[in-house]
């Protein structure tokens, strides 16, 4: 496996990310989160690691109208690749199945252990001070006001993260610890969730 995490890596990073929230440091910390998640849950380590690594060789802006379908264009590439170095073939069908219900936009069920184990690692990166870290730069790349001056934190208004970038917190980053799919990533969730929490109690103090 050693030799082909080589190459994983290597592909990842001659590939173009859509965005900063999505470079070869995300990659890594979801193959590290998900290597430990596999190891708690007795997974598949030959599915879920390429399918950690690769999950997002393709990846789309956050505004672009084909985002739902990035995820199966990242699954087929990702196979395509993997035939190409020849990696065993009885893995792929599920390695495909890990990348393409990964994505959150996508809204595909995972079916498999290894699957929902690849998609609480990558949800897990969405939270916590990293979290905090990539919301911002993902809104800042994209133009996006920090917050609606007139109610920062959506008290009397319906979240809109495609006008605030602080909207995503409660539109999106705050469910996620709900849709945690394994034991131990639900706890670890609630405890990034805290993390972000603070982080905007600080914030409307300062504000």
């Amino acid at each position: 496996m050693q030799a082909f995490e080589s190459l994983f890596s290597q592909f990842i990073a001659a590939s173009s990310p859509a965005d900063a929230a999505h470079d070869l440091a995300h990659v890594r910390r979801v193959v590290k989160t998900a290597k430990r998640l596999c190891d708690l849950e007795s997974a598949c380590a030959e599915v879920v690691v390429p399918a950690a690594w690769l999950h997002d060789c393709v990846t789309l802006a956050k505004d672009d109208p084909r985002r739902s379908q990035g995820s199966m264009l990242a699954a087929d590439k990702a196979i395509a690749f993997l035939i190409e170095v020849g990696y065993p073939q009885q893995y792929l069908a599920a390695i495909h199945h890990a990348i393409l219900a990964h994505s959150f936009s996508a809204g595909i069920a995972p079916e498999t252990l290894e699957a929902k184990i690849v998609q609480d690692a990558d949800r897990l990166d969405a939270l916590g001070a990293i979290g905090v870290a990539r919301c911002l730069q993902v809104g800042t790349a994209l133009g996006r006001p920090l917050y609606a001056a007139e109610d920062p934190f959506c008290r009397e208004r319906e979240a809109d993260d495609s006008r605030y970038t602080l909207d995503h917190f409660k539109q999106k980053l705050f469910t996620l610890a709900d849709t945690m799919q394994t034991a131990a990533a639900r706890e670890e969730a609630r405890h990034r969730t805290r993390v972000m929490q603070d982080f905007l109690d600080q914030l409307a103090q300062e504000i």
